[in-house]
């Protein structure tokens, strides 16, 4: 088998979709940029390329890359030792009209076993649906790096805004494949069950011109997946109940949020959240404002600044929490669990595949929904990034607030985000059999070095003002004590702070 690299390829695919060639449209829209690359990886033939590429629109208008690269230009190859890098989500069986075939049942039919993907599509009701299609037929999916996902949508900022416009005010959905089963109609649920406030926030702050009331708003709520026809009525869907019914768990009894603050004196408090789940992240603020005013150290001369960073993290988390959490585990809620020195937010099932929880620790992971017409609400609403997890703002935040970095861990069935609300929570985390190993310059260096995530020695004496050697002595006995692991070699030797790892058991 031959050895290949694949962040060369996905640069590589990123590269040839520079090269794709427009539609010449008269409707103003615009078509995507799209690279794809075929890696052949099976025994070396001097007279076969190994290494094969497209862009859309390459040897005709309106092509597809994907298309080109396996029936146009090898359609006579054998490609089962192949693998795809195409920085676009292949279109799911169902996008395209008959007789065309879709690109995901193209790479199918080929044999293809393995395939590298850049973003997924920007119509949320069709998003991972090619994905999908591919797992289901026993293709090993990949994403392509978050740096270069980054890429790829700024390269194609005008077309992604306008499909997502597109999609919006569409007659009907063009795909078949079902991601989840709240794309079906909630049972006994109607349009009145939905929160007009919710609704009227949605309205006002996606910049939506038509009327809550008007059929044209419905139809619109239809085309994003969020109202589905049944005979001749419009009634909410799973997803549209969870996001706009007034009491969204009288069909959906798994969603909501439940709150838990456990106070100093040993005695908690306890509210549910089952509302509107668009209302839900403000709703649940305001309640721990007036609660724990001060949740940040009073003894910070900036606290009131720390208190709204620290306020605004927690939104966050919650936000990820309702948005990415596995609605398949019908027994389990949201939960936002608030203790002196630490926050966590527990969110049902583990991240979605390919995503690694060492990429959630990272706050590099790729950009991927769960639920995208979830995501795609929270999204227009301000609530949420426009795609991925929110991990790399989630990390900005933290460091800007001088905090300790977040951190991931696993509590079956619970995907639990942990966030700290001054740098001493960090120490009291720990067990106190490792409290006691450190001495007290060791404890403000862990205090320091849980706010960066990973240093050098050279930085880490800088910090402290210590020589290189003590700098190394410190950083090795946090090894030796579990808490940071070695990376790279000689100069580029990094200290990395351990996260939990039980979620890849």
């Amino acid at each position: 088998m031959v050895k290949y690299n694949p962040r060369a390829m996905m640069e590589r695919a990123v590269k040839v979709m520079a090269q794709s060639i427009p539609e010449r449209r008269d409707d103003g829209k615009i078509s995507p940029k799209v690279g794809a690359v075929l890696v052949d990886i099976g025994e070396e033939v001097p007279s076969v390329p190994r290494i094969m590429e497209a862009y859309r629109g390459e040897l005709r208008e309106g092509d597809h890359a994907e298309f080109t690269l396996l029936e146009r230009k090898n359609r006579d190859r054998i490609l089962d030792t192949c693998i795809l890098f195409a920085t676009l989500e292949p279109c799911a069986p169902g996008a395209r009209n008959p007789p065309k075939m879709s690109c995901a049942e193209r790479i199918v039919l080929a044999r293809i076993k393995e395939i590298w993907i850049g973003i997924e599509d920007p119509d949320p009701t069709v998003a991972q649906k090619g994905i999908k299609y591919l797992q289901d037929n026993n293709v090993k999916v990949n994403l392509f790096d978050r740096d270069l996902q980054e890429i790829i949508r700024e390269e194609n900022k005008e077309f992604l805004e306008q499909a997502l416009e597109r999609a919006a005010e569409a007659e009907e959905a063009p795909c078949k494949i079902v991601l989840s089963p709240l794309e079906s109609a909630a049972e006994n649920m109607q349009i009145e069950d939905f929160s007009r406030k919710a609704l009227k926030d949605y309205r006002s702050l996606a910049k939506i011109k038509e009327s809550i009331n008007s059929e044209d708003f419905q139809r619109r709520l239809s085309r994003q997946g969020l109202l589905k026809s049944v005979g001749e009525q419009l009634v909410p869907t799973g997803f549209g109940t969870i996001l706009f019914g007034e009491e969204p768990r009288t069909a959906i009894p798994q969603s909501g949020l439940m709150a838990t603050i456990h106070y100093p004196d040993g005695t908690e408090e306890v509210k549910d959240f089952d509302g509107p789940q668009v209302l839900v992240p403000g709703e649940t603020i305001k309640w721990l404002k007036d609660k724990l005013p001060n949740i940040i150290d009073r003894s910070d001369a900036v606290r009131t600044q720390k208190n709204d960073q620290f306020f605004e993290l927690i939104r966050e988390g919650i936000v990820n929490a309702l948005v990415h959490r596995d609605y398949a585990i019908a027994g389990a809620k949201c939960q936002l669990i608030v203790s002196q020195n630490k926050i966590e937010i527990h969110s049902p099932g583990k991240p979605i595949k390919p995503i690694t929880f060492e990429q959630m620790n990272s706050f590099d992971a790729p950009m991927l929904s769960r639920n995208p017409i979830l995501h795609y609400v929270f999204a227009k609403m301000d609530l949420a990034e426009e795609r991925g997890l929110g991990l790399k703002s989630l990390k900005q935040k933290t460091q800007l607030a001088g905090l300790p970095l977040p951190k991931y861990s696993w509590t079956n069935p619970y995907l639990v985000l942990t966030l700290f609300p001054n740098v001493a929570a960090s120490i009291a985390s720990l067990p106190p059999e490792i409290q006691d190993e450190l001495s007290s310059l060791e404890l403000e260096g862990w205090k320091w070095l849980t706010t960066q995530g990973r240093t050098n020695s050279t930085d880490y004496a800088k910090k402290f003002g210590i020589d290189s050697r003590n700098a190394r002595r410190h950083l090795n006995h946090f090894i030796k004590l579990g808490l940071v692991q070695k990376t790279g070699l000689a100069r580029a030797t990094e200290y990395v702070v351990l996260q939990d790892r039980t979620l890849e058991k």
